[in-house]
């Protein structure tokens, strides 16, 4: 078959099918399909105007009661268990980080030329990346017990998946050049790798770090409801005993916490791309 009769029948295949009535037949479908599907939802969920209204109405009676925030008798373990999360999550993500920089390389296109070998190795990270966080937590807690060990462990597994494919991702993008003008003078591939590509994706490790220690400081206030350490349990046994003015001051301490190490590390993460630029 020649290349214009090819040519040909694809400019009348549209023409015979309809493009018009075909495609609005296709989003009609479509539009109908999430409608049953949102709908199915809503009723599997036993959603109802008056419930969301009731839920509504206890939500507001809780945030009643948390005025004023107090910190309580024990303001002690509160402000331990905030610091408790702090650690974990630094101490965690700066493991995984140091972990992943090996890694991202072994990961990396332009690094590990293999397809095969970096293809498996990818989807074990994706298979680490896919089990989230308080899972992991739950699975430390029967393996160490329960305490702040368990979420560092967890925060340090489950980051190493994410962060060694984002710099995975930071060195495939890295210029080339550098590299090849080490390995062109005689020093070799490694050295290539240390001089000519790690110089450049360095900066941008450590500012995804310093994002993911101001995330997993979040992270680690839930991961203390199953046991896992810090100020999650605080907040679980004030819960417990309705005791909400004492989980209001708990609350915008971890809030005022968060802000603190966003604004640090947002100062830094400008240091370093301007450093870097």
């Amino acid at each position: 078959m020649s290349e214009n009769t090819i040519s040909a029948w694809r400019t009348r295949m549209p023409m015979a099918f309809g493009p018009g009535p075909f495609r609005l037949g296709l989003r009609f479908l479509g539009i109908a399909l999430f409608l049953v599907w949102f709908m199915g939802a809503l009723w599997y969920f036993d959603f109802s105007p008056t419930r969301l209204w009731n839920g509504l109405g206890g939500l507001g009676k809780i945030i009643v009661l948390m005025i004023p925030p107090s910190p309580g008798q024990l303001w002690v373990e509160i402000m331990k268990g905030m610091a408790e999360s702090v650690a974990m999550a630094f101490l965690g993500t700066f493991l995984a980080a140091l972990v992943a920089i090996p890694l991202g390389f072994m990961g990396a296109r332009n690094v590990v030329t293999v397809t095969l070998l970096r293809f498996s190795f990818r989807r074990v990270l994706d298979g680490m990346r896919g089990v989230d966080q308080l899972i992991w937590a739950l699975a430390f807690v029967r393996a160490v017990g329960l305490g702040p060990l368990a979420g560092v462990l967890a925060i340090f597994i489950s980051d190493i998946g994410i962060l060694s494919k984002v710099y995975a991702e930071a060195i495939e993008n890295a210029e080339k050049r550098q590299a090849e003008g080490v390995t062109a003078a005689g020093g070799g591939r490694l050295l290539g790798i240390r001089f000519g590509l790690l110089p450049q994706v360095a900066p941008v490790m450590l500012a995804q770090a310093l994002y993911f220690f101001e995330s997993n400081t979040r992270s680690a206030s839930i991961l203390g409801v199953v046991g896992a350490g810090g100020i999650g349990l605080q907040i679980a046994e004030r819960i417990r005993v309705r005791h909400w003015d004492e989980v209001a001051f708990i609350i915008i301490l971890m809030i005022i916490t968060v802000a603190a190490i966003d604004w640090i590390s947002g100062r830094i993460r400008r240091r370093l791309i301007t450093a870097a630029s």
